[in-house]
């Protein structure tokens, strides 16, 4: 089944297991347990309450398991290869046409933000410019570590919300 095909929510519902995480097992960035998480609350009663499955499956899962798919997260701008949905969302925030100044300034934000917290930046890029997400990245860097993990996680299921919005009709 192609993964980026509208679906309405009934459509979403009578998937099989196999053919749900064949279209959703990648809405977490290299985290298929989310989408299997979410999936066995289905049938949902709309697309919010599905984004919400997903949110819930982040939620619940253990430390381990959320470090692990903060972890999977690609660093912004970088030249490394990306998923179809990061290398989309990345450029539409015009991170692939960065100048030589702006690409080093992100390198350098990225591995200072890396050892700080231990783990990439994670930022929803649909709809940011590349200023909005650097001035994020200068207000987080001197986050609470605690509070920065949290900040993550809300990142993360936006990103959630605005892959399955792209994927699911309302």
């Amino acid at each position: 089944m192609d993964q980026q095909a509208v679906k309405t929510i009934s459509d979403v519902n009578a998937m099989s297991p196999r053919d749900f995480l064949d279209a959703f097992g990648d809405v977490a960035e290299h985290s298929p347990w989310v989408a299997r998480e979410a999936a066995s609350f289905r049938p949902f009663g709309g697309r919010d309450e599905m984004v919400l499955h997903f949110e819930r499956a982040l939620k619940s899962a253990n430390r381990d398991a959320q470090i692990a798919l903060v972890r999977a997260h690609p660093d912004l701008a970088t030249r490394a290869k990306l998923t179809e949905d990061s290398t989309r969302e990345q450029a539409g925030a015009g991170l692939n046409t960065l100048m030589a100044e702006e690409f080093a300034r992100f390198t350098d934000l990225n591995t200072h933000y890396k050892e700080r917290f231990g783990f990439p930046f994670i930022f929803a890029v649909k709809g940011a410019t590349k200023h909005m997400i650097l001035d994020s990245f200068a207000e987080r860097v001197s986050n609470d570590p605690v509070v920065e993990f949290e900040t993550a996680l809300r990142q993360i299921s936006r990103i959630f919300r605005f892959r399955i919005e792209d994927r699911v009709s309302a």
